[in-house]
Formats: C-alpha cells, sequence, structure tokens
C-alpha cells in the first residue's frame, strides 16, 4: 500500500514539474516594448526609424486598439541586457520594459512577419558606451532623462496634423481642454496641456515630451482594455468597422441589421445597418427604429435630408443609432451600452464612428430569421410595448377623451392610437374615470353622441373596444344585450350589460340601437365572485356626462331614438373609439 502511495506521489510531482517547467519556458520567451501608439500609421513610421538604428524590431497589435513597437524574442536575461544596454545608449526610451508574448496579437512590422510563436533568437552584441574605471564598478548608468522643453518641441513639429487632433481629443477626454479640434497648439492648447502635467506630477511646462504623450494616450485608451477593439469587414453587410470583438460576436443577419451580440457579462449589442433604399426608405427606417425597445423613448432625435441620429436611454440602457443615405445605400451602425460606463461607451463610440468605412455592396432583403417571426418582433429584435392598452372614446371635436382610470394612472407616458401623446386633465376616483387631451392637434372624425334617454331592458347594446390591446390595430364591436339599468348592489350609475367583453374593451364606449352612447365599459373585478362571462358592466351615460361638465369638457347629447343600420354602428365606433395605451 505504501509503495503505491509513493508512486501515485511521483506521478503527482512529475505532472506538477512538468507544467512548472512549461510555464518557466514560456515565460522565457519575453520582449523589450519600446513604443505604443494609437495611430497604425504612426506606429510604422516609428517601427521603421528603429529598425535603422537597433536590431530585431518587430510592431504588433494590442489589445484595445494600440499598436506597440518591441525587439525580440530574447530568453530572459538576454532581454534584461539589451533593455539596459539601449536605456544607457539612449536608443530606447526610458520606460522601455520586459513583456510577455501574451500581450501581442498580429504582426504588422516588418509587413508579412510573423515571428510570435518561433521561439528566441540571439540577442545583438550592443556594447555599451565607454566609461570610467569607477563607473564600471558601479551600478548601470541612469537611464537618459526625458526631453528637454526644446527637444519636445522639436519633436512636436514632427506631429501631422491628425495626430495634433488626437492630441487635443485625448486632452479634451481627460477634461482639460474644452476648444476645438483644430490641430493649432494656441493658448488654449498649451494651457491644457500645462494643467494636464501639474495633474500627472510633471514639470509644467506647456510642452508635451514623447512619453508624456504617450502617457495621455495610455490614459486615453486604458477604459478600451479588455474590450478587443478590433477593425472587422462585414462583407455582406459592406461595412467596415472597429468593433469590440472580446465582447461581441457575430450572430447573424436580420435584414437590414447585421447582428453582433454579447459574449460574455457585458450587456453589449452591436448593429451594423445595410440596405438600398432613398430618402423614403430612410424615413421608414429611422421611424421603424424609434418603435423598438432598444431605442428608449428620452434621448436626442435629429433627422436630416439624407441621415438621421437616434439616442435613447433609460436606466438601463443607452443606444446610439446613426445612418447615411449614399448612392442609393442607407448605411450605419447602433451601439447599445450599459447605463452608468459612460467614460468606456464614449470612447468606445469615438473609436467605432472614427473607424467606420463603407465597402461595396448591402445586404440582401431575403436575409431575415423565418424562426423569429413574431407581430412583436420587427427584423428579430423586439417592438417596444406599453405596460398595458385599454379603450377610450372622443367626446369633443376638441379630441378629449374619456377612458378608465386605472388605464392611465401612475404611466411615464400616456398615448392615444399609440402615436399621439396625452395628458392626463381630470379624474373621478369614485367612477374611476380619466380625461385625456392630446398635446398635439387631433380632430376627430366623429364623437361620442350622448344618450339623453336610459336605455330600454332587453334592448339591443353594442360594445366598442380595442378587445385584444391593439393587436389588430382597429376596435372590435361585440352585440349584447341591456340586462338591469342598476349593478348587482343596486348602484345607480352602473347598467349591467349580457355582453361578453375583454380586458382591452374596458373604456369603450356602450351604443343603443340608434347609435348614441348611453355608457363606458367598466373593467371586470379581478376579485371576489366569479361572474359567468358574459355579465358586464357599463358606467352610465349621465354620470359620465356630470363628471365632463365638472372638468369643464364639452360634450354633446342626442335625443333621436330612432334605429340605425349595425354598418352605421360600426362605422361611428370606428370613428370615435380610441386606443389609449400607458407606457413606462
Amino acid at each position: 500500500m505504501r509503495a503505491f502511495v509513493r508512486f501515485v506521489l511521483a506521478c503527482v510531482l512529475s505532472v506538477l514539474w512538468t507544467s512548472w517547467a512549461v510555464a518557466q519556458s514560456s515565460q522565457d520567451v519575453v520582449w523589450v516594448q519600446i513604443e505604443a501608439h494609437p495611430s497604425l500609421a504612426t506606429a510604422q513610421q516609428r517601427a521603421a526609424l528603429y529598425a535603422d538604428r537597433i536590431e530585431d524590431v518587430n510592431g504588433f497589435a494590442l489589445p484595445g486598439g494600440w499598436f506597440g513597437i518591441a525587439v525580440g524574442p530574447y530568453r530572459r536575461s538576454d532581454a534584461q541586457d539589451v533593455l539596459n544596454t539601449y536605456r544607457t545608449q539612449g536608443l530606447i526610451p526610458r520606460d522601455s520594459y520586459i513583456a510577455f508574448s501574451t500581450a501581442y496579437r498580429r504582426q504588422f512590422f516588418p509587413e508579412g512577419a510573423n515571428v510570435l510563436n518561433r521561439g528566441v533568437i540571439e540577442a545583438p552584441n550592443r556594447q555599451p558606451a565607454v566609461q570610467t574605471e569607477q563607473a564600471q564598478q558601479t551600478a548601470p548608468a541612469a537611464p537618459a532623462p526625458d526631453e528637454t522643453p526644446a527637444q519636445a518641441r522639436r519633436s512636436e513639429r514632427a506631429l501631422s496634423a491628425i495626430e495634433r487632433q488626437e492630441l487635443q481629443i485625448a486632452l479634451k477626454w481627460a477634461g482639460f481642454y474644452s476648444a476645438a479640434i483644430d490641430g493649432s497648439f494656441g493658448r488654449g492648447t498649451r494651457a491644457s496641456m500645462a494643467a494636464w502635467q501639474d495633474a500627472n506630477g510633471y514639470d509644467v511646462t506647456g510642452i508635451l515630451t514623447t512619453q508624456q504623450r504617450i502617457a495621455l494616450f495610455q490614459q486615453y485608451n486604458a477604459v478600451l482594455d479588455g474590450l478587443g477593439l478590433k477593425p472587422v469587414q462585414d462583407l455582406q453587410a459592406g461595412i467596415e468597422m472597429q468593433i469590440p470583438t472580446e465582447i461581441v460576436k457575430a450572430n447573424g443577419y436580420d435584414y437590414p441589421f447585421a447582428k453582433y451580440t454579447a459574449i460574455g457579462d457585458i450587456p453589449v449589442e452591436v448593429l451594423l445597418i445595410s440596405q438600398e433604399g432613398d430618402q423614403s426608405t430612410l424615413i421608414g427606417l429611422y421611424n421603424l427604429m424609434q418603435a423598438l425597445e432598444i431605442v428608449p423613448l428620452d434621448g436626442r432625435r435629429e433627422q436630416r435630408q439624407n441621415s438621421f441620429l437616434l439616442i435613447g436611454e433609460n436606466d438601463k440602457f443607452i443606444s446610439h443609432t446613426e445612418a447615411e443615405l449614399q448612392n442609393g445605400q442607407i448605411k450605419g451602425f447602433t451601439l447599445i451600452w450599459p447605463a452608468g460606463d459612460e467614460d468606456r461607451r464614449r470612447r468606445l463610440l469615438d473609436e467605432m464612428r472614427g473607424s467606420f468605412a463603407r465597402l461595396d455592396g448591402v445586404l440582401d432583403p431575403s436575409w431575415a430569421d423565418s424562426d423569429a417571426q413574431s407581430v412583436d418582433l420587427v427584423a428579430g429584435l423586439q417592438i417596444r410595448k406599453p405596460i398595458l392598452s385599454r379603450s377610450g372614446f372622443f367626446v369633443n371635436a376638441q379630441g378629449a377623451v374619456v377612458t378608465m382610470l386605472d388605464a392611465v394612472q401612475s404611466c411615464g407616458r400616456v398615448t392615444l392610437d399609440e402615436d399621439t401623446d396625452a395628458q392626463i386633465v381630470s379624474t373621478d376616483t369614485g367612477l374611476g374615470l380619466a380625461v385625456l387631451t392630446p398635446d398635439t392637434a387631433i380632430t376627430p372624425r366623429d364623437v361620442a353622441q350622448f344618450a339623453e334617454q336610459q336605455p330600454r331592458l332587453d334592448s339591443e347594446a353594442a360594445v366598442s373596444g380595442f378587445s385584444y390591446e391593439g393587436v389588430l390595430g382597429a376596435p372590435t364591436l361585440t352585440f349584447g344585450s341591456v340586462s338591469d339599468l342598476k349593478g348587482l348592489r343596486g348602484e345607480d350609475t352602473v347598467t349591467r350589460l349580457a355582453v361578453e367583453t375583454l380586458t382591452g374593451d374596458a373604456g369603450g364606449p356602450v351604443f343603443d340601437e340608434a347609435g348614441r352612447v348611453f355608457g363606458m365599459v367598466l373593467p371586470k373585478a379581478t376579485s371576489g365572485r366569479q361572474l359567468p362571462n358574459d355579465v358586464s358592466f357599463a358606467a352610465k351615460g349621465s354620470a359620465i356626462q356630470s363628471f365632463l361638465n365638472t372638468a369643464g369638457v364639452a360634450s354633446n347629447s342626442s335625443a333621436s331614438r330612432a334605429p340605425v343600420d349595425p354598418e352605421d354602428i360600426t362605422e361611428r365606433a370606428r370613428d370615435i373609439t380610441v386606443l389609449v395605451s400607458c407606457w413606462e
């Protein structure tokens, strides 16, 4: 038994030793990273300059969208010697450091090279400059000092116009610059540089050295770490753009969208917009997007002749959508990002907008996810839906609507027919009624004519309402009869009906044989005794008119008793019945 235990222990130790040896071996392949830049063009130019002076220069993409310049790969001991030697000779910046291969992505310099996995090479034989015997017996010489103001001005003059603008953008993002991004280093830019230097413990000169510029851009891009920001070419959509590939992945097409959905803990989504069209198509897309849940109601709305911008925000997320029409093609994107992470959202959005490029082609209209078809979905995306919808009806030519109080109380927003915002102007908690007025002028095709007399028992009655809460898009007319002129407990403000109503009918008008309104459907009781399905109740027209008069809202009455055709009642019901929706 003891022999077996010793054998197992030996096996475990062997595995652990092998794992440790492999780990140590991977750690022995290192690099000396000397610079990093947010611009690929700048990194390529700088790498070429270093390659003229030192050996083994390589350039790699870094996480977060930066581009690093490194020499190697060397053994750890050799890399440390190279680092010290090059620092001492002033050939590399003093903040160069040892880096591992795991820090690097695609190689961009030398062009076509791929040396990440080839193993170590021999370090160059570079001897430090001649030193005195005393200096050779002490520690290595201190790293070369940072640039003087004069040297900083010279290196600054080598910046391109775009790089100068990028510097202003970084200063603005850091909160030190508020003027125009023009690439001109005037008093405002100098003052912002001085303020940044002071805040970061540098000598205040108003002129950023090369290393200080690198430090500023490192701060600027730090919020992008871990997002895996990379240029992605979606050839089906005909769009190229930087996309955070470590938190989203391609997830198919639903015309006119190419979808990139979350793969981690961050609830983020990117949509690429791509379709053929004209100005009418663009307007239709603008309206469609606003009906989707991914575009909350609060936020900027900007519609121009050939483009639009939609920003929607709530307490859960912020969405940014922009699209533009060019040469018969509409292209753009949507970024959906969690609320409360504004620094990262703004930086990511800047990168995505700045990198957006049009390629040939647009999405095929036949590319739609047939498995996701639903009346509640558009292109596989959920349409924004109200909390609840009930019915109401016009009572005057100014567009005033009477409905159930339960349908509109505690709502963040109330709409009429889902496209006109309305305000509650008066309520009656006893009867459970509310009067709404539209925010924009409405001219109803018809208004309610209230009956001056009560209906006869057993006479015909017709209930108009959005029985299915707007799913059908038009009111439904349900016929029945009058059972009693009072409620079950003798309430004289209620009429009992023999007609089967649904939830969405509450608030709708009840017509008599002459097409006059003699009541409004009340909601079915949700507690207590279960009544037969065809037992419904309506608030009496006389009680409704009394409430309207108290609220200062004019209404119309009719004394006519002449029966009208059911078709006429149907048309009148369609003209006066309104879908009332309650939104968050």
